[in-house]
């Protein structure tokens, strides 16, 4: 084997401090070791497609190539295609998709993409479970799962039969009816609010890019194919892949609240070979993946006017339900519609709810059945016998007389005998109706009563009335009343689903030092508020207990024990991804002085994916390290009063022949202004 090549010297982890001059040194120096090794390269892209342990099994997967291509005998460098794949592409994403297999979606040409034999659908929705012609035998359907109503089905049919001698076989019918009515009705107003909300989703409007022009169009009208404008706080109404946003580097953030229940941001990006080309002007093919439940996965490439067909992934596309925030807009192409998107298809539809009451009902009535079903045997038995016994005295034996001695012209004539057996079966059909009491229906005309009173009695409590949105209690479903507050078991997947997730900032340790004595500060501080745009005073939302003596050491300390110090809260502001918002302050705004109102008119709100970061960013805005702006380009940071704007470095990892040296400074934070 070949002695390998001379390893270049070990890159230092440098923590770069905020002189242009240190920067640009460093800089210069991971350039020449660039240079001087083609086997070393910088995963600039690992921010975007994943997390830092996924750059880091990126930078192993790289180094074990590297070793494999070294330990073959291929020169550095010669010949050299770079492994190191993104998350989309580790999760699958460049592999190819079959023709047969995908959908495509041509941009700017809705009449191509939806022409046949595509069959795609439109974008209205329907989360409704019943139409006019379904309603009445699928809702009988649903009812007669209890087994109750296919009892008394049954002693309807029973009074039914002239031989029985019931006089009014048609009042056996009203009670059923009625039960069956008045779920029928509740039904049907639970479904009609369904289709009142489809409705109204369906009709929303949104930006769609008609002749050249961003027009209102309704959402039931948006095809597969078209260009829409999404601006900040809108929700989106399909799924659509990214092709331009606000931002000069294609960065948007979306909140997936309604997609899976996180609050926090989330970012998504447009591909840099969209951007530069206006949307009106944009025109090309999507070959995706047909649609599935995944929302976490997605898997095309796209082809600008027959150029080379450029990966997308699920960081590319943004869900039907998601919102845009702290993005002014984002341009896409939708790809999914109507029940293709992915949140249709995850959704089961209207489920039919039964309680634990009502299913411990249906066995109590199986049982009852039962006895009654022995009870109308051993009746029925004891009849055939003493029949048997007497068959010889039947015809003149008081109150059974079978013989109809009123017919002169016929001496053998008889009243309706129809032998022995049929008297028998008979015999059993009478005990049915006469022990029928067993299993009362007026126990479930009651229920449903009770059902309809307590849903009544809860959407007019004060109690549970929102004062916030003016939104009262909605019982979607009046089938599951008594199920409330029963809870016997407790599924968690993690801290903070069920109990407040909140992270609180204590104490810090700098150089040695411990800061924790936050009694001292009599509660908890406000933080620095800083000015914003049109001399708007910003605050941050919570608050956090700061110490006394490290906030006076950060202001007029001198020294390295302060220099680490000032270091360590400029960190906390800035390695993060945290991104500042102004919100409005309710209780300023309900404030009677007009000068409170005015100067605190602004809250200062940190949203992020991480609540850990959100804690830490508080703590540093607390002792006067403020985070106002974060856009893909600089970092601004309101430090006692002073504005420093500082750019962020994406420096991931480093890949060598036989070893790799891992960059623990992500953010190398250079100070351009003050």
């Amino acid at each position: 084997m070949d002695a390998p090549t001379k390893l270049p010297d070990p890159v230092p982890s440098p923590i770069l401090r905020h002189s242009s001059a240190n920067s640009m040194r460093r800089l210069r120096s991971l350039r020449s070791l660039m240079a001087d090794s083609p086997s070393v390269t910088f995963a600039t892209n690992n921010l975007r497609s994943g997390s830092k342990a996924e750059s880091t099994a990126s930078s192993l997967e790289s180094f074990r190539f590297h070793r494999d291509r070294s330990a073959s005998g291929t020169p550095a460098g010669l010949g050299w295609v770079s492994t190191r794949r993104s998350a989309s592409e580790r999760a699958g994403s460049q592999r190819d998709l079959r023709d047969e297999d995908a959908r495509f979606v041509y941009i700017n040409d809705a009449e191509r993409t939806n022409a046949p034999p595509a069959g795609l659908p439109d974008n209205s929705i329907h989360t409704t479970k019943y139409t006019v012609l379904t309603f009445l035998p699928r809702n009988l359907y649903e009812q007669f799962h209890r087994v109750a109503y296919l009892y008394f089905l049954v002693l309807v049919a029973l009074n039914m039969v002239p031989q029985l001698g019931v006089l009014t076989p048609a009042a056996s019918v009203l009670p059923l009816a009625f039960v069956l009515g008045v779920t029928a009705v509740k039904d049907a107003y639970e479904d009609w609010r369904r289709h009142r909300s489809d409705k109204n989703e369906n009709n929303r409007t949104a930006s769609v890019l008609v002749g050249g022009v961003f027009v209102p169009k309704r959402w039931k009208e948006v095809q597969a194919g078209e260009v829409l404008r999404v601006v900040a706080n809108e929700t989106l109404p399909c799924d659509m892949v990214l092709l331009s946003t606000s931002d000069p580097t294609g960065v948007a953030y979306v909140q997936t609240i309604n997609l899976d229940g996180e609050s926090n941001l989330k970012t998504r990006y447009a591909k840099q070979e969209t951007m530069p080309t206006p949307a009106e002007a944009l025109a090309g093919v999507i070959k995706c993946e047909r649609p599935n439940r995944n929302i976490y996965g997605f898997l095309a490439t796209v082809d600008l006017d027959g150029r080379r067909a450029v990966s997308l992934g699920p960081s590319n596309i943004v869900l039907r339900g998601c919102e845009i925030k702290n993005t002014a807009w984002a341009i896409g192409v939708a790809v999914y519609t109507g029940r293709d998107t992915k949140v249709m298809l995850n959704s089961s539809g209207a489920p039919s709810k039964r309680s634990r009451l009502e299913t411990h009902m249906n066995r109590e009535i199986i049982m009852l059945a039962v006895v009654l079903f022995l009870l109308c045997a051993i009746v029925s038995l004891l009849a055939g016998i003493w029949l048997g016994d007497h068959s010889d005295e039947l015809g003149v034996i008081p109150f059974f007389r079978k013989r109809d001695f009123s017919d002169k012209d016929d001496p053998d004539a008889t009243y309706n005998w129809y032998g022995m057996g049929a008297e028998v079966a008979f015999t059993f059909m009478k005990s049915v109706i006469t022990f029928q009491v067993m299993i009362p229906i007026a126990l479930y005309i009651s229920m449903e009563i009770v059902r309809v009173g307590q849903a009544f009695f809860m959407v007019q409590d004060k109690h549970m009335f929102d004062d916030k949105r003016q939104a009262k209690f909605q019982c979607r479903a009046l089938n599951i009343n008594e199920d409330l507050g029963q809870i016997k078991y407790v599924f968690s997947d993690k801290t903070g689903t069920l109990t407040e997730n909140r992270m609180e900032f204590r104490c810090a340790s700098v150089h040695g030092a411990d800061f924790s004595d936050t009694a001292g500060s009599g509660g908890a501080d406000d933080g620095h508020s800083v000015i914003g745009e049109d001399s708007v005073v910003l605050r941050p939302k919570t608050a956090v207990k700061t110490d006394p003596k490290l906030v006076a050491l950060l202001k007029d300390g001198a020294g390295a024990n302060a220099d680490r110090a000032r270091d360590f809260f400029l960190t906390l502001a800035t390695c993060n991804t945290i991104v500042p918002i102004a919100v409005d302050d309710a209780a300023a705004a309900a404030d009677p002085d007009p000068a409170a109102a005015t100067a605190t008119a602004r809250l200062l709100e940190y949203q992020g994916e991480s609540p850990d970061e959100q804690a830490l960013v508080y703590a540093a805005a607390a002792y006067g390290y403020t985070l106002v702006e974060r856009t893909s380009g600089h970092i601004t940071v309101d430090v006692f009063g002073s504005r420093q704007r500082y750019v962020p470095l994406f420096v991931a990892s480093v890949g060598c022949e036989y070893y790799i040296v891992l960059v623990n400074c992500l953010f190398a934070c250079c100070s351009l202004s003050s």
